[in-house]
């Protein structure tokens, strides 16, 4: 079967940098036994989610396999998962994964968002909930030169209400940021809940220079995040899983099975959310 044409290129980097982050990112998953999450009983108000760029089924093999994506999604024990790359590129604009399939396997239904007849995702972005109720769906528009798009669902999940904001931000940092500041006024607007941003966020670096600054207001300090590409030897932090309130999440891990390393060039992020430490968060005090 043909594949997907690949992803951009990405900025090259210094090779004194690529080093270093290479080097580090070894480190970080040096000692991490890998294999499949370990299916762990929930206890109320706790939740694992995740999020995984699946670079449209295709493989660091360079194979179209959406079985593979399955495996690794059922790996992960995931209640909420963001999916970034679901839909074909170009022309019809349909899902990869086959949903039904996919439910049966890992108990996750993928939530309605696209508008588009048998596509899966917004803008490429794909929300599965286990056990959960959608009560409210807004589709955001990202500004930039790119075709960039976020979700913001409120969910009612058994450990609790809460928000979750799946994006896949660009490519050029100043269109990132102003991504971030519209991600921000999105959230703003809603009600005061729990609420986390999940997705390939496309930013590597930490502090000043991250167009990642905007979000600090609500989900900062912003702190390293996991290597999570390329999944082979991941040293680029450019997946994210950001909570407001920040205690709530209770801890994260870039997910290095062997089968994660070869079904995407992105390792998924998998993290433990515990509702019970969320107090409701003022928004507005955050602006």
């Amino acid at each position: 079967m043909p594949t997907t044409p690949s992803r951009p290129h990405r900025t090259a980097l210094p090779l004194e940098l690529h080093g270093a982050l290479r080097k580090l990112g070894g480190a970080l998953l040096r000692g991490r036994k890998p294999g499949p999450a370990a299916t762990a009983p929930r206890d109320a108000g706790n939740l694992v989610v995740a999020s995984y760029n699946i670079h449209k089924c295709v493989g660091v093999d360079n194979r179209f396999d959406p079985g593979r994506i399955a495996a690794v999604i059922a790996e992960l024990d995931a209640d909420v998962i963001a999916l970034q790359e679901v839909d074909r590129r170009f022309g019809q604009r349909t899902g990869l994964l086959n949903a039904s399939a996919l439910e049966r396997r890992t108990g996750l239904t993928m939530l309605h968002v696209s508008d588009t007849p048998g596509g899966h995702g917004w803008h490429g972005n794909a929300l599965l909930v286990r056990q959960g109720r959608l009560i409210r769906l807004r589709r955001l528009h990202l500004p930039g030169a790119e075709a960039r798009g976020a979700l913001v669902a409120e969910l009612q999940l058994a450990a609790g209400r809460i928000r979750v904001v799946a994006a896949h931000l660009g490519l050029l940092r100043r269109h990132r940021a102003m991504q971030a500041e519209a991600l921000l006024e999105a959230i703003r607007h809603g009600s005061p809940m729990p609420t986390l941003l999940m997705g390939d966020l496309n930013e590597w670096r930490p502090g000043v220079p991250s167009s990642l600054m905007p979000l600090e207001s609500l989900f900062g300090p912003l702190e390293p995040g996991e290597p999570s590409f390329p999944s082979r030897l991941p040293f680029l932090a450019l997946d994210r899983i950001l909570a407001h309130p920040r205690d709530m999440l209770a801890e994260i891990e870039a997910h290095g099975s062997p089968l994660a390393r070869l079904a995407s060039d992105h390792l998924p992020l998998r993290a433990r959310i515990d509702l019970s430490r969320a107090v409701t968060p003022d928004l507005a005090a955050a602006a």
